[in-house]
């Protein structure tokens, strides 16, 4: 072998150690991802430009939502391992795993990139309280509020009726002459 034959030979041999180890890195921090996660989305992305998947880690990190892309490979590897109720989706595309401890908030905040960048990236389904779910469902879970709104809205809810009586009662010490 000439010399040019073994310099090609050492680099692509180092190359796939490399590899390997990266690939078992990749692996296990999936796994970890996954132990924590209160859910999981799956999302399909396509020709993000630098600018936007940038702005999708930031948003993403600021709600502590992990995303990390891997093959798809690995992530059905570390599927497999967490043993989730159902059948592991086939996936499609490129791929990217989104998780974080609260339920709603990977889904959530992926669904509003889904609206932002049309055709660029997508849900492509997850997992909801150790359940596999498809898009439709997960899209579902994305629309539902956050806590704070849901919150905000239960509160306001119970003010309501309160609220409309003291103007009631307002309105009729209004029409009252006072002594």
């Amino acid at each position: 072998m000439s010399a040019k034959g073994r310099f090609f030979n050492l680099i692509y041999s180092q190359s796939m150690a490399v590899t390997k180890a990266k690939k078992k890195e990749i692996l296990a921090d999936i796994k970890e991802s996954l132990k924590k996660a209160g859910s999981v989305v799956f999302v399909k992305f396509h020709a993000l430009t630098v600018s936007e998947v940038n702005e999708l880690r930031k948003t993403l990190r600021a709600k502590n939502v992990s995303y990390k892309v891997a093959k798809k490979t690995l992530i059905t590897k570390a599927l497999e391992e967490a043993k989730y109720q159902g059948d592991i989706p086939s996936f499609e595309s490129e791929l990217a795993v989104a998780s974080g401890e609260d339920i709603l908030d990977p889904a959530h905040e992926i669904y509003v990139f889904e609206k932002k960048f049309k055709d660029k990236i997508s849900i492509a389904g997850g997992v909801f309280e150790g359940v596999y779910k498809n898009r439709e469902e997960m899209v579902v879970i994305a629309s539902i509020p956050g806590r704070q709104t849901l919150y905000a809205q239960f509160v306001n809810l119970i003010n309501s009726p309160i609220q409309g009586l003291v103007i009631g009662l307002s309105e009729i010490a209004k029409t009252k002459p006072t002594n």
